[in-house]
């Protein structure tokens, strides 16, 4: 089968969240599996580092109604087996920031991944093999308007009529919402601004594109599947996504294991493994060093994450104190929104010694940290999938989550299932449900009757992207047999 996943960021040409990982693990595991795989991203600063070979047979003018610009086309080495084709315009995409800059969001946005979205198209009619089954693999709203442009401009791209469509949805708190006047950039029809298809109270949104385009919809856990069906996170797309259910695939993201092993980890102060943690005890002396705790014997609470409200920093921010009364060290550690890296700032030197806050995102620290943590807190009001809960667990810091999205599904909660958890969760999204949620961890740290087996639990949990491979495969055979039923 030949694959093409065409994304906003990938590695290792450029990442901002999680999405840059997905968009070289899946890829890659799905090539090791035998598919054909080629990635279609934006050409952002920094990716004339890595080896380009431009296409310049490609190139093309792009009509965006009151302009016109140039898509140039390269291929690029991913390092793996899997290919990879970037979308290139300067003067759209040569900027410090994808999607924006310290002030927000860049006002272009609209024009930017329209633009990226109809030439990434013309890559994947260049790329496909009409010999081959072809999948069109798109990921969220930046890429939303990709299959619907497919759907009504099918035959102006024959080597694309039987592709299978597939669009995930990982966070729909982002949803591409623009002015209406900018669909006509798009170049669709205006029929298609209508409530059925493109308008949203009145704007454009690029994410309703593609769920309505999609053969098949999927999104990053079954809990996030289920709740984005609700006012409460469908975020004004739950009427969308409950006209579509049947066709909505949960398929939860997977973890690199050979990045994120404990076993041979070269980033942290000791290697260990489930059946031998004495490694991580001298990984949690290194943790107490490096945020300068006074008692390292007190057991390690680690926070790693984008500081951002939708993580649970409100909560965070309301129970401080609170959570200073108990026997832990704090160790915090992100960057986000500015009001919340000053406050873990001002909480640091409130409380020296017990509390440390680095103001990074460094691989190598998130990493140390994980190794020698005990307890990793994830107090997220909502969370499609999460990532860091699943490193957490291979490291051996037992997590204490909310009950949400990918958070419910691969956390075990040990008071629920008693001999059985992996962790600890709460429901209500309020500080005494996780100050609670914690206390259950904190009391329970050290006794020999609980803690080794919550420990060997999580480490033995497996995420891994093969799995999540394999979980894809099956979404690419029933997309395709959807393609066969409209030809």
């Amino acid at each position: 089968m030949q694959i093409i996943l065409i994304t906003p960021e990938a590695l290792p040409f450029s990442r901002i969240g999680g999405l840059g990982d997905v968009s070289f693990q899946l890829p890659r595991a799905l090539a090791h599996l035998g598919h054909q795989v080629t990635v279609v991203a934006p050409k952002h600063r920094g990716s004339d580092k890595m080896t380009l070979t431009e296409l310049t047979s490609w190139r093309s003018e792009i009509d965006l109604s009151l302009s016109c610009r140039e898509a140039r086309f390269y291929e690029g080495d991913t390092g793996d087996i899997h290919g990879a084709v970037l979308v290139g315009c300067d003067d759209l995409f040569d900027r410090p920031g994808l999607y924006g800059n310290e002030f927000g969001d860049y006002d272009d946005n609209a024009e930017r991944f329209i633009f990226f979205s109809r030439a990434a198209l013309l890559a994947a009619s260049k790329i496909a093999d009409p010999d081959q089954e072809v999948v069109v693999h798109c990921h969220d709203w930046t890429t939303g308007l990709v299959l619907i442009c497919l759907k009504s401009w099918l035959s102006s791209y024959p080597s694309l009529a039987g592709a299978g469509r597939v669009f995930t949805y990982h966070n729909l708190d982002s949803q591409g919402l623009f002015p209406h006047y900018d669909f006509a950039m798009t170049g669709l029809d205006w029929s298609l601004f209508t409530h059925d298809a493109l308008e949203f109270y009145g704007q454009m949104n690029l994410t309703k594109a593609g769920l309505l385009a999609a053969d098949v919809i999927t999104t990053v856990s079954r809990t996030y599947a289920r709740e984005t069906l609700s006012p409460a996170l469908g975020m004004g797309l739950e009427g969308v996504l409950g006209s579509r259910k049947a066709d909505i695939v949960p398929v939860l993201n997977g973890v690199d294991y050979d990045q994120w092993n404990p076993e041979t980890d070269r980033y942290i102060a000791a290697n260990y493994s489930r059946t031998d943690l004495e490694g991580k005890r001298e990984c949690h002396r290194q943790l107490a060093a490096l945020f300068g705790f006074d008692n390292p014997e007190l057991p390690a609470v680690a926070l790693v994450c984008r500081l951002l409200s939708r993580k649970g920093l409100d909560i965070i921010a309301k129970t401080l104190d609170r959570m200073m009364e108990m026997p832990v060290n704090l160790a915090l550690m992100g960057l986000g929104e500015i009001h919340y890296q000053d406050f873990l700032q001002e909480a640091a030197n409130c409380w020296p010694g017990r509390l440390g806050y680095k103001k990074a995102n460094d691989l190598a620290m998130i990493h140390h940290t994980l190794a020698g943590a005990d307890i990793f807190i994830m107090p997220s009001r909502f969370e499609p999938c999460g990532l860091e809960q699943l490193y957490a667990l291979r490291y051996g810091a037992v997590p204490v989550v909310r009950g949400t999205g990918g958070l419910d599904d691969t956390v075990i909660d040990n008071v629920a299932r008693a001999g059985q958890g992996t962790g600890y969760k709460f429901e209500g999204y309020t500080p005494e449900a996780f100050l609670e949620a914690l206390a259950r961890a904190v009391a329970d740290y050290g006794r020999p009757d609980i803690w080794p087996g919550l420990v060997s639990r999580g480490m033995e949990q497996n995420f891994s992207w093969d799995l999540t491979a394999a979980g894809y495969e099956a979404v690419y055979r029933r997309a395709l047999d959807a393609a066969a039923r409209r030809s």
